[in-house]
């Protein structure tokens, strides 16, 4: 089992930024696969960011592409993720996924909330 737990969400003006982390625990020896998705009020939970175990490969969603930036810390189980430039519609729970050997693992989710 892996227990994913994230941090790092609170309040923040159009245009700055966050950095959400999320610590994975438990059966954490890899390789494994990290992501971030979101989910705002009354819509469907959507794709984020996801990173490669090594961390060379990034992969986003068109929404934040250019203003978030994933990584990851293997030492630590640890995956963040680098929000700038924030605007109003970044407002969601940000959920950190993992997966592991075909095994999906989520976290509870981190709220986000851009003030406009």
């Amino acid at each position: 089992q892996v227990q994913l737990i994230e941090s790092g969400g609170g309040l923040v003006q159009t245009g700055g930024s966050r950095r959400l982390s999320c610590v994975a625990s438990g059966r954490t020896f890899g390789p494994y696969t990290m992501a971030w998705f979101r989910q705002a009020p009354g819509k469907e939970r959507e794709f984020v960011s996801a990173v490669s175990w090594t961390g060379i490969n990034t992969f986003y969603g068109e929404s934040v592409k250019g203003r978030f930036t994933i990584s990851r810390d293997n030492d630590k189980d640890t995956v963040y993720l680098q929000m700038n430039n924030l605007k109003p519609e970044d407002t969601a729970v940000y959920y950190c996924y993992l997966d592991r050997w075909g095994t999906d693992y989520w976290g509870k989710g981190t709220l986000v909330t851009v003030s406009s």
